[in-house]
């Protein structure tokens, strides 16, 4: 069972998520701490394969109150703990032409902080406006039918 930490609502605006994936995070101490309270953001936050390591950047994980001497740099950039034939799958498909890694959610697993990354296609601005008005649509439709069941 997972618990939610955070999601990227931008990045499922702004692209057309085409596959995603799991991968653990490397965090310091006092970046779980500060996980725990809630003090991270997604947004803006991007993926990257750099000497065939898979990094995350601009996540942003506010300092530990509490922390005795050591602080964590807010947006430093961290590995993501992945197999080889991942790193190389997301390298792939990251090279193609439009394509770009994009962290779509923060979350607890079995005691560890994990992240989807998902691989995604930038969204024109009528894409965006499509889809908001498909999502308008279907909720309108399903207000009716639940008004009508009410009505019975």
């Amino acid at each position: 069972m997972s618990v939610e930490i955070c999601t990227n609502r931008k990045a499922l605006h702004d692209y057309a998520i085409e596959s995603r994936i799991e991968a653990g995070i490397e965090l310091l101490g006092t970046e779980v701490k500060s996980i725990r309270a809630g003090h991270v953001n997604l947004r803006g936050a991007y993926a990257r394969i750099e000497k065939n390591e898979a990094y995350v950047f601009d996540v942003d994980i506010q300092p530990y109150e509490r922390a005795s001497h050591e602080q964590h740099e807010p947006k430093r950039k961290r590995r993501l703990l992945l197999h080889r034939r991942e790193i190389d799958q997301l390298f792939g498909e990251a090279n193609v032409s439009g394509r770009t890694l994009v962290p779509l959610r923060l979350y607890w697993k079995s005691g560890r902080v994990k992240v989807e990354i998902g691989v995604g296609k930038g969204k024109l601005a009528g894409d965006k406006r499509t889809a908001l008005k498909k999502r308008e649509e279907s909720r309108e439709a399903e207000r009716t039918a639940a008004a009508f069941n009410r009505r019975r």
